[in-house]
């Protein structure tokens, strides 16, 4: 199939903007708890409608008193935090446009950001944050404010507009309409500089009210009860802010994590309790792994994976059954599935809560069988894939027929084609309006309306989507082969043991990779086997680890041909990270930079 459609759900907004829902909410709801909000002792304290309201309009007002006009920008510098999304929210209803900035941003990143986008201000979470500023402010002759969160920013904005009359943010407020621009959002850059994405107020409210409209049954635990979610995600990614916007239009409590490691987020799981969250992979790997590890520690690795294979089988049946293609699962196999429910599965979703049934993921690809394990286990994960030009969520699993191992089909009201190269293009009310002072590249992205997106893809026969690699990342050995290196690096990265995959091989013979460790999974491994941690540079020449990889590796080559497959490896003592600058703040590989950084080992592959 080349093109698919599904119906739009959700009408376009003919007036107003985003600010428009804090105020309509708290006029019809004023005591609803829309938010949980982290105090000093680390206990969750309910915000209400009303008090948000109030909230992001003595914020709006203090705003305007230092001087930030209809129009402007304002760059946001800052973790996960409740004050980004009411500063968002805040310049919404004075008609500024917030710009996001990674909270990891080198100084020229900043630097570049804050020209491009013309920043008049910029809020910062903590002193290191002004210090990155400050280091280049002296180039930044239109930046006019600094405002540090840690430094009580937020109370000098409210004492500042004291003076200034509501209806003065009111006026702005109602200036906007849907096709004011909201935030411009600057893409992560694995190649070249970030580009600005131009996204409007329209692009946002389709997109949150369409998967609203789609998957709001699936934002409760049980029908009924009262919808949450714990964000984690980075707010300067645009899947986070649509996660910020979509609660805040749905009327969905919201709490916020700045911390995306697994030890800081599993205890604000568990006490937050989320009735549905929204992630990328690595957090459900994370989740698997840990209930894994903590298996084998306590002497049940046998019967835990025996409950995965039986997770596994349920849920294939059920999706079976969901196409027309089985009867579900058998008698036999439903009754292994409830014994498990009470001794593995239960356990699982105790980790993320205790109250999540659904979870969506993006960002990245998703392994079969770990989607397969997760609904077997009664945490249905719907994929699916975006960018920051689709204001987030291009296609998903709709949630009644979910197909694992894809991206689902397109949102309601969009369209998927797929090019004759394979490039997957998409159209829709969710697609951006252009890249901010790069007509070029606006016009090369924007073709007849459609966005060429760069990412390889193939419909199925019903519609549903799967990524197959990025057109730029493509390699052609010296034999003139095509190799798309992201599927065999999602093979080898599902064993426990590795933490990161880069396959090379442009230009030459044969395929080969680098291959990083994840040290928590290492070191329980090294325990299990009675040996004591071992430094990095002992591991990647140990026998028995190298014999665990190449077992990856193997498995990983079954899906493909011989001349596509990996044909040797190295282990590497140190992962990529994004301090190196071998990673971009949504954790994808930057290519060139890790080829350079690894010259030498790379060289080492083909000698």
């Amino acid at each position: 199939m080349r093109e698919f459609t599904v119906p739009a759900l959700a009408a376009p907004p003919l007036v107003g903007g985003l600010a428009d829902a804090v105020f309509d909410h708290a006029e019809d709801d004023p005591r609803r708890i829309v938010f949980g909000r982290k105090d000093a002792a680390g206990q969750w304290r309910d915000v209400t409608s009303e008090a948000f309201r109030d909230e992001v309009l003595a914020l709006a007002k203090g705003l305007i008193a230092h001087g930030v006009r209809f129009g402007d920008r304002v760059a946001l510098m800052s973790r996960t935090r409740y004050e980004w999304t009411l500063f968002d929210f805040a310049l919404w209803s004075v008609g500024a446009q917030s710009v996001p900035i990674y909270p990891t941003s080198s100084a020229e990143q900043v630097l570049w950001i804050l020209h491009d986008a013309e920043a008049v201000a910029v809020m910062v979470e903590h002193e290191d944050h002004a210090m990155t500023v400050g280091s280049v402010i002296d180039r930044l002759p239109r930046l006019q404010r600094l405002w540090q969160l840690d430094a009580g920013a937020v109370g000098e904005l409210l004492d500042a507009g004291t003076a200034v009359d509501d209806e003065v943010v009111h006026r702005h407020r109602r200036a906007v309409t849907p096709e004011s621009v909201a935030t411009v959002i600057y893409t992560s850059g694995t190649t070249g500089r970030p580009k600005g994405c131009v996204i409007t107020h329209a692009g946002f409210m389709f997109e949150s009210d369409t998967m609203a409209a789609r998957w709001e049954p699936v934002f409760h635990s049980r029908p009924g009860d009262e919808a949450a979610t714990l964000l984690f995600l980075p707010l300067a990614h645009v899947f986070g802010r649509m996660v910020e916007v979509a609660a805040v239009r749905g009327r969905v409590r919201l709490g916020h994590q700045p911390e995306l490691s697994a030890n800081a987020l599993m205890p604000d799981l568990m006490t937050f309790r989320p009735t549905f969250i929204l992630a990328v992979p690595y957090i459900f790997e994370k989740v698997f792994n840990g209930a894994r590890r903590k298996a084998e520690a306590e002497g049940r690795a046998g019967p835990f994976d025996k409950a995965v294979d039986i997770a596994v089988k349920y849920a294939e049946a059920l999706e079976l059954r969901a196409f027309g293609l089985g009867p579900g699962p058998s008698a036999g196999l439903r009754v292994q599935h409830q014994f498990f429910d009470k001794v593995v599965y239960k356990k699982v979703r105790d980790a993320m809560g205790g109250r999540v049934r659904h979870a969506m993921s993006g960002g990245s690809g998703m392994n079969r069988r770990l989607g397969l394990f997760f609904a077997g286990a009664g945490v249905t994960v719907f994929e699916g894939y975006g960018l920051t030009e689709s204001t987030s969520a291009a296609t998903a699993n709709p949630p009644e027929r979910t197909r694992y191992g894809t991206v689902g089909q397109p949102v309601p009201g969009t369209s998927v084609h797929i090019a004759d190269d394979g490039e997957v293009w998409l159209h829709g009310p969710n697609v951006f309006s252009g890249y901010l002072n790069d007509p070029a590249a606006t016009r090369a992205a924007l073709q007849d309306g459609w966005l060429a997106t760069g990412d390889l893809g193939a419909l199925d026969e019903d519609g549903y989507l799967t990524i197959t690699g990025r057109k730029k990342e493509i390699l052609v050995t010296s034999g003139g082969k095509s190799v798309s290196p992201a599927g065999l690096e999602e093979r080898v990265r599902a064993h426990p043991l590795v933490a990161q995959c880069i396959v090379v091989g442009n230009d030459r013979p044969y395929i080969a990779a680098l291959v990083t460790l994840d040290q928590e999974s290492v070191d329980h491994w090294l325990a299990m086997q009675g040996r004591p941690p071992l430094p990095p540079a002992d591991l990647v020449r140990d026998p028995d680890l190298e014999m665990e990889v190449r077992r990856a590796v193997v498995a990983a080559n079954t899906a493909v041909s011989q001349a596509e497959s990996i044909r040797t490896f190295r282990i590497l003592a140190h992962p990529f990270t994004e301090e190196l600058g071998l990673l971009t703040p949504s954790l994808k590989l930057k290519r060139k930079a890790i080829e350079a950084a690894y010259g030498v080992e790379v060289d080492a592959l083909y000698h």
